[in-house]
């Protein structure tokens, strides 16, 4: 995508955002190849990334909430501190993603690729992880009370003393799929 167009896209986004979706228009980024993109200080909350390819971009401390991620390539994206309040992460892969600090809260995970990714502190409440993939470096989510995961994905969450005030928030759910493995 030529950078002129994607700047328009933005411009556009961004007013729709402010007017309230009165003026401007939505970002519709899905399948654009945004390969180690910096969008710092670019609002993507939102936004349609279904698709699209962010592997490598920095997105650290963005506002991505509500964006739909579905099927989104975010390997070894940079998402410190970023915002993904119910965003729709459904068969994203963030494996090797950088999620430290990150806001999940009620997310779609299902079935997300989140192994390698470093999750250290960050809020996965309510989030769905039905199927997902991921290491034992979960372990490290600081907050994750309502989330729903496959009942065979995790059964340290309820064995670990440090998690067992939480068991009962969290939902299990009959694994329909392949994924929801955890790798060591």
């Amino acid at each position: 995508m030529k950078k002129e167009r994607l700047q328009k896209i933005l411009a556009d986004h961004k007013l729709w955002i402010e007017t309230g979706y009165q003026e401007g228009k939505r970002a519709d980024l899905s399948n654009t190849v945004l390969r180690d993109a910096n969008a710092v200080g670019v609002y993507l909350g939102n936004a349609n990334l279904s698709g699209a390819d962010l592997s490598g971009a920095d997105l650290r401390g963005e506002d991505l909430g509500d964006a739909e991620l579905s099927g989104a390539n975010l390997r070894n994206a940079d998402l410190i501190r970023a915002c993904l309040r119910h965003a729709d992460l459904a068969e994203a892969n963030l494996s090797g993603a950088n999620l430290r600090n990150a806001e999940l809260s009620a997310a779609n995970l299902r079935n997300a690729d989140l192994s390698g990714a470093n999750l250290r502190n960050a809020d996965l409440s309510g989030a769905d992880l039905t199927g997902a993939i991921f290491t034992l470096e979960f372990k490290n989510v600081s907050w994750f009370r309502g989330a729903t995961f496959s009942e065979d994905a995790i059964p340290w969450v309820i064995l670990n003393p440090k998690y067992s005030k939480l068991a009962e928030s969290l939902t299990f759910v009959q694994n329909q799929s392949q994924c929801g493995t955890i790798e060591s």
